[in-house]
């Protein structure tokens, strides 16, 4: 173990908090939240989808907003499209891979539902066609993703949070981050 290391991985997360007093950065993630919480007012539900570590990111985020983050309370309607594998599975094999979460929200989706989708690169062709597919219907959308991510991404959602870092591995402990960030604010809401 070599603590040098370490001390960089300390800095990234005093760096993130120092990123949160811009006030881009942090009118984002606020404005996230009032979106969210204005959907879940007019009962609609949070759809978050993701590839790979962003996939399980999705699957923490739901469990915090269903279950419970720091108290118990009333549960939060978010879920997690990265969950069902026979869906998954089927819609890959029988149809086309970049259709697993357009197909899934267009099942479920109501007007007043958001997209929070997590991509450390902002490329997945799955999570562009679902982007894409959520502005068309007219549902409102949350992008959270990297500071490289393509400027398309901005055309495509309401809201897109970038965060300031390269690596993969960084750029999703501050994505779990600004996620609990946004889960505690949520919860705050909740009555």
């Amino acid at each position: 173990m070599n603590l040098k290391h370490y001390s960089k991985v300390i800095d990234l997360k005093k760096n993130a908090l120092e990123h949160l007093k811009n006030e881009d950065l942090f009118d984002k993630i606020n404005n996230s939240v009032k979106l969210i919480s204005n959907s879940v007012r007019q009962k609609g539900k949070l759809l978050i989808i993701g590839n790979g570590g962003s996939a399980a990111d999705s699957q923490h985020m739901a469990t915090e907003l269903v279950g419970k983050y720091l108290k118990i309370r009333k549960p939060f309607p978010a879920i997690a499209l990265t969950t069902d594998t026979s869906i998954l599975t089927s819609i890959s094999n029988d149809m086309d891979f970049n259709k697993i979460f357009t197909r899934q929200i267009d099942a479920i989706k109501t007007p007043k539902d958001i997209i929070f989708a997590i991509t450390t690169s902002g490329k997945s062709k799955n999570i562009i066609d679902a982007l894409k597919f959520s502005k068309k219907n007219k549902l409102k959308s949350v992008c959270l993703t990297s500071k490289e991510a393509p400027k398309s991404l901005e055309r495509m959602c309401d809201i897109v949070i970038r965060v300031p870092e390269f690596r993969v591995d960084r750029i999703q402990e501050l994505h779990i981050f600004i996620e609990h960030l946004i889960c505690e604010e949520l919860e705050k809401l909740i009555k």
